[in-house]
């Protein structure tokens, strides 16, 4: 999957004709975005219609891709040598785990309190097991994150929340949170006020897809533009597989 030559050419069309700055990135990343959240995986998956169980599905599963996400940002900031950067990164942190205007007990408790609208508790939360796709998707992010330069674990870590901005995907529905969170609205009877995570993750993430722009405009220059827009395609094909075991799965518990 990491080596396929032809993902060089498509890497090269999304920079075809520009200058490699911050709006670049803005734009090359939010292309990939886009062909995530209309690939035929992603569309399969919103268009399974949602049931209680299904819902329980989603939201366990998310909770071990939340709870990882902090192990591979970890490695990423280990990996920077750059201080500022790595404040960024312990500031984005910050509000996923320890507080922010959100939450005051991190983000992992708006996922336990969303639980509980659909009959969760926090220990059906804390204590689930992850599908075999989940698994295989979170060991490949940790690799990458651990393994490989900064840069490249930097883009394969900010390109997923590039899937939550509502500015870049309103016509096609919107964001994964904004989407999914309006599915649970309309088939399970729900409010926004049910779905914390999600609510919280429609505004945050659009700050989140900011925050890196001008670090990847500086430090990504010359080969490792390349070598980071490798990295961001390559999270968002673990991303597809990783909602692909989740339609998945809520398929075969029907």
């Amino acid at each position: 999957m990491f080596t396929n030559t032809s993902h060089e050419h498509e890497n090269e069309s999304l920079w075809e004709g520009i200058a490699v700055d911050e709006s670049a990135w803005r734009a090359a990343l939010g292309e990939l975005a886009r062909r995530t959240m209309r690939s035929t995986e992603v569309e399969r998956y919103f268009s399974i219609p949602i049931t209680r169980p299904r819902a329980q599905i989603i939201l366990q599963q998310l909770s071990l891709y939340v709870r990882h996400r902090r192990d591979c940002w970890a490695y990423v900031s280990g990996n920077c040598p750059v201080l500022s950067v790595k404040q960024k990164i312990l500031g984005h942190e910050y509000e996923e785990m320890i507080r922010d205007s959100h939450s005051e007990l991190g983000h992992l408790d708006l996922i336990i309190r969303q639980g509980r609208a659909i009959g969760l508790t926090a220990s059906d939360i804390l204590e689930t097991r992850p599908l075999p796709t989940t698994t295989a998707t979170l060991y490949a992010w940790g690799w990458m994150t651990k393994n490989r330069i900064w840069l490249e674990g930097l883009g394969a870590m900010t390109i997923t929340e590039w899937n939550q901005d509502d500015r870049l995907l309103a016509d096609l529905g919107g964001g994964h949170a904004y989407r999914m969170g309006q599915r649970w609205v309309d088939q399970l009877g729900l409010t926004w006020d049910d779905l914390p995570n999600w609510k919280a993750h429609r505004e945050a993430d659009k700050e989140h897809t900011d925050m890196f722009l001008p670090v990847l405009a500086e430090f990504a220059v010359g080969d490792r533009e390349t070598l980071v827009l490798r990295a961001a395609r390559e999270s968002e094909e673990l991303y597809r597989v990783y909602q692909a075991g989740i339609a998945d799965a809520m398929e075969a518990g029907s």
